[in-house]
């Protein structure tokens, strides 16, 4: 009887350490996305390119790994109430059938197509808070058909960093708080590296497709594209990035010239009402207090939020990376 209960207790106890363990998920590593995957997001956001489109993603999380089966696309409607409840009942309606024949239907995530890589705004953060609501760990491919035409294929994989969702759910972008958490505009997103997954029967059929006679420089030429029209949108998407950043330096220079002329306030009114708590002191009566909560002198200061700040500086940096990057395969 003492050995049953010896073994129950073992169990028992190993029982919960596994489960303990199941609940510290091992991090993201990789994105592996299927061929086929890829070509259905390539071809949805070219058919309506430059309109942009997004759609799900479904496939399964496993361990450090998140696959990528499926996906299909959303459609395109006018934001109201009513068609937002007709796009969930789309995505339901999708995930049923998809059920019902035997194909992986868990959401993982979304894709969604950009222009020249401007997609770091509010909207995709929010958007990221509402997945992660109910999915643990989800993803967001970002394709760029305009930057892809000049043979680049612009895909990557993003997810908020755990950091930044923690402050964004405290809703406290302030210098202070960034601060003291070591948040910087370089934080705000984690890029996960992509892995083309195919099956056996794709990738013996890819071979057959393999031409036997070698490319020749003539093949080459004629993929050679002008990119002075690619710099020149990039170009003018970062002078407006630098002027919504001008704007925003504009905020924190009002924020702190109303700061310091409120501290000059509360400084004199302070002097001020020492010298009357003397003069009552003299006189036998009872000192007033120092700090008058009332007085709008006493009111905060409201700071503003950074969270724009930082994700124009972003931008800005994205938008370099690829001028960058084009001015690099320009040279000969």
């Amino acid at each position: 009887m003492a050995n049953t209960n010896t073994t129950t207790t073992t169990m028992a106890r190993s029982f919960l350490q596994v489960a303990a363990t199941e609940e510290v998920a091992s991090p993201l590593r990789v994105v592996q996305i299927e061929g086929l995957v890829i070509l259905k997001i390539i071809k949805h956001c070219k058919e309506f390119s430059p309109a942009l489109v997004t759609g799900q993603l479904l496939g399964l999380d496993v361990g450090s790994v998140l696959e990528l089966t499926n996906c299909f696309p959303f459609p395109i409607r006018e934001e109201d109430e009513e068609n937002e409840a007709e796009g969930a009942n789309y995505q339901l309606d999708m995930m049923k059938c998809l059920r019902e024949v035997n194909v992986d239907n868990n959401t993982v995530g979304w894709y969604q197509s950009t222009l020249l890589g401007s997609f770091q705004t509010v909207e995709l953060i929010e958007t990221f808070m509402n997945y992660q609501e109910n999915i643990r760990r989800c993803v967001c491919i970002i394709y760029d058909p305009s930057r892809s035409n000049q043979g680049v294929l612009a895909l990557k994989a993003l997810k908020l960093s755990d950091s930044f969702m923690e402050l964004y759910r405290s809703n406290n972008f302030t210098g202070e708080k960034l601060r003291e958490k070591n948040l910087s505009w370089v934080d705000i997103f984690e890029e996960i590296p992509i892995k083309v997954s195919n099956s056996a029967l794709i990738s013996a059929f890819m071979t057959e497709l393999e031409a036997d006679t070698p490319v020749t420089q003539c093949d080459y030429d004629r993929l050679q594209l002008s990119s002075n029209p690619f710099l020149e949108r990039n170009m003018e998407f970062l002078i407006e990035c630098m002027d919504d950043l001008s704007m925003e330096q504009q905020k924190f220079q009002f924020y702190y010239r109303s700061l310091s002329r409120q501290q000059s306030q509360q400084q004199a009114w302070l002097q001020k009402r020492r010298a009357e708590n003397a003069a009552r002191k003299a006189a036998g009566e009872e000192p007033l207090p120092e700090e008058d909560p009332a007085n709008p002198i006493f009111k905060p200061v409201p700071e503003p939020s950074r969270l724009d700040s930082f994700l124009i500086t972003n931008q800005m940096a994205n938008y370099c990376n690829q001028i960058n990057g084009e001015l690099v395969n320009q040279k000969p």
